[in-house]
């Protein structure tokens, strides 16, 4: 009887330690996101900063100084997150989600905060790189910086700043109205193996383009506390993002 209790024993711990074992050591897959950034097609990387290579949908000749912008709650996992994608420093534009329960998932992102994140100092690293929104336009965090000079109807060089952030209209500077403007980019579902990489092509040119063609001679600079340039900017960005390569 002592002996077969010492076998039961030793069966029922074997059986355990395997299945402990298995659960430690079969892990949730996981996934890379690269964003890829073009002009209409054409690559860009921060080499392509500082020079009058790019013409808007207005017809301007343009170059990038700096473009970084924010996305958050990218959907794989369902965990709040938010990342900085720094184009001009090279930083940022590969992102590796973890812990996700399986490999047929719909990829969705909001681009910015919505109003329920956007909450003022909070985000240390944001903080840090100062990406924050003055108090006097409602604090929270920037959606994009976006900066550059482009060429004007004298064929000056002139600075733009394409900034954005939650529209507010404070023509009441004691009464700040708000208006959310960061939108959902839905990328459909995709099946993917683990370890697999899924690119996000962003159009930079969408941004002055469409619904809206972007005149950079009447919009160019002040644009933050600009109510309707904000919801313009928004409309505008709902086709810079798609799909690209699932590997």
């Amino acid at each position: 009887m002592k002996k077969l209790l010492t076998i039961i024993v030793f069966i029922t711990l074997t059986f355990y330690g395997c299945k402990q074992q298995t659960d430690c050591c079969v892990m949730p897959p996981s996934v890379n996101i690269i964003f890829t950034h073009n002009w209409d097609g054409t690559p860009i990387t921060e080499q392509d900063f500082n020079q009058f290579k790019f013409t808007n949908a207005n017809g301007e000749k343009l170059s990038i100084e700096r473009l970084r912008y924010l996305v958050s709650n990218i959907s794989l996992n369902g965990n709040k997150n938010y990342f900085l994608v720094n184009v001009g420093e090279n930083s940022g534009q590969e992102i590796t989600i973890s812990d996700i329960a399986d490999s047929n998932k719909k990829l969705t992102f909001t681009f910015g905060f919505k109003d329920e994140d956007n909450i003022d100092g909070v985000y240390q690293f944001l903080n840090s790189v100062n990406f924050n929104v003055p108090p006097e336009l409602g604090g929270g965090y920037h959606y994009m910086q976006f900066d550059g000079k482009y060429l004007d109807i004298n064929n000056q060089e002139t600075g733009f700043n394409y900034h954005a952030i939650r529209a507010v209209d404070k023509t009441d500077p004691d009464n700040l109205i708000f208006e959310d403007t960061s939108f959902e980019v839905d990328l459909g579902r995709i099946e993917f193996k683990e370890n697999a990489t899924i690119e996000i092509k962003v159009n930079i040119a969408e941004w002055f383009k469409n619904p809206n063609t972007w005149n950079l001679n009447e919009l160019n600079t002040v644009l933050m506390p600009n109510f309707e340039a904000q919801k313009l900017m928004s409309a505008n960005g709902k086709s810079v993002f798609s799909l690209g390569k699932v590997d």
